[in-house]
């Protein structure tokens, strides 16, 4: 029997919370009254709008335009009438812009874009401006622009594109979904970003977990060249680096990208988002997002339009059983808590997650016993322990020198610790200690 393909280290919680949704499908949801849709939802520059209050728009109509490279358009998720661009809360605990968008009812919007059926004899730069025009990002976590990622450096040279079908989250199952309901969206939508790369080691990696997904993946990827890899359940196997040393065996170096490894790596619900810029000539406008936890009435996985409030959701959901003790948007290990139902869904928003008390547990922060749990859990190989005592001595010189940059901030440090130290937040008060000296 063959291995299954992994990394060193990283954690399995004796509880994943993904039984509550594995085996739901996805849900339509209706039309809401309104829509916020945030403009800083993509890494690097917020888009510019080119809408403005008392404006008639289009379902996917162009509502934000990208602002230099590293940016990415917005669209309308229905039709209906700019009511503002307005202050809401926003993921981070912050106050951002939003354009409010008052629907009209009728949900009407015509595909924006040709439709590319001959996809293979298109030039590459024809299927990269798509995917740009799109406004298609990272749907998995940092909602980085997949034309930036589909752009390899100068001087570097890229042999493999990697799908992360692993979503290795606990509790989130909407890539899972996706790859069962959708195999021909995210297969096809692979090889498109095979071509626009030209290279011909396609590769999707899901966990053992998802075997139902193996399956369907499987049968449609023998058609366009597209290889199915089972990897081990094991968290944070989605992690970039990760899935490419348990893919290929190759290492990414210290501070570098992906591309000095010669891969490029895509999100599995990105890949199904470029099969409909593609093949349907329509952008990213809606997602599917996870709403579970143990409070959930009838956790599940939900076809959302951008710019859903979390509160409406969780309603679709059921409600709760009781008051939770917290919110989380994504997952439970690098999702970010919320202090407002009003956030509303964005690109990359894979779940919603609320906590009883009981499980929402805070940090006790005891004293280090040196156990060493921390260094053998480190998907990185960094030594957690040394690296917060370095940021608790204000060290943040040392801490640099222990690689403290390369942290991924994926928790399984903080997760086995016995301590319960926030060891996390702590590494990221280092980098942003050190990023203000730069």
């Amino acid at each position: 029997m063959n291995r299954l393909k992994s990394f060193k280290g990283g954690i399995h919680p004796e509880y994943d919370g993904k039984s509550l949704t594995c085996e739901r499908a996805s849900v339509d949801t209706p039309l809401l009254e309104k829509y916020y849709v945030l403009l800083a939802e993509n890494a690097g520059r917020p888009p510019l709008p080119c809408v403005a209050k008392g404006d008639k728009v289009k379902k996917y109509q162009l509502i934000a335009e990208h602002d230099g490279f590293v940016s990415a358009d917005l669209h309308a998720p229905t039709s209906g009438e700019v009511t503002g661009i307005v202050k809401i809360s926003g993921p981070l605990g912050i106050p951002a812009d939003a354009i409010e968008i008052a629907a009209d009812g009728y949900d009407h919007g015509d595909a924006p874009f040709d439709i590319l059926e001959n996809w293979q004899s298109e030039e590459s730069a024809l299927l990269m401006e798509r995917i740009r025009a799109a406004g298609i990002v990272g749907m998995g976590g940092a909602a980085f622009p997949s034309h930036v990622k589909l752009t390899v450096p100068p001087g570097k040279k890229v042999d493999t594109l990697i799908i992360n079908g692993a979503e290795c989250e606990p509790f989130l199952t909407a890539d899972h979904r996706m790859m069962v309901e959708y195999p021909q969206k995210v297969v096809t939508g692979a090889a498109i970003m095979g071509k626009i790369l030209n290279v011909s080691n396609v590769i999707i990696g899901v966990e053992e977990n998802k075997l139902d997904a193996v399956t369907a993946l499987t049968q449609q990827g023998s058609e366009l060249n597209v290889k199915v890899e089972t990897l081990r359940v094991r968290y944070p196997q989605g992690s970039e680096k990760q899935l490419i040393f348990a893919l290929t065996e190759r290492v990414v170096p210290s501070g570098g990208l992906p591309a000095d490894a010669g891969c490029v790596v895509q999100n599995a619900a990105s890949a199904a988002a470029v099969y409909d810029a593609v093949l349907l000539g329509i952008p990213l406008v809606e997602r599917i997002v996870t709403v579970t936890g143990d409070v959930v009435k009838n956790p599940g996985n939900f076809r959302m339009k951008i710019g859903t409030p979390l509160m409406e959701g969780i309603k679709w959901a059921g409600g709760v059983t009781e008051e939770p003790g917290k919110l989380i948007l994504g997952g439970p290990m690098m999702g970010l808590a919320q202090r407002s139902f009003n956030v509303p869904v964005t690109k990359n928003t894979s779940g919603i997650l609320l906590l009883s008390v009981g499980q929402a547990l805070n940090f006790s922060d005891s004293p280090c016993i040196r156990c060493g749990r921390c260094v053998g859990a480190c998907p990185m190989k960094l030594e957690p322990c040394l690296l917060c005592s370095f940021v608790e001595g204000g060290r943040f010189d040392l801490a640099r020198k222990g690689h403290v940059m390369d942290c991924l901030e994926c928790g399984a440090c903080a997760y086995v610790c016995p301590s319960h130290r926030p060891l996390v937040q702590q590494f990221r008060r280092a980098k942003s200690e050190l990023r203000k000296k730069k």
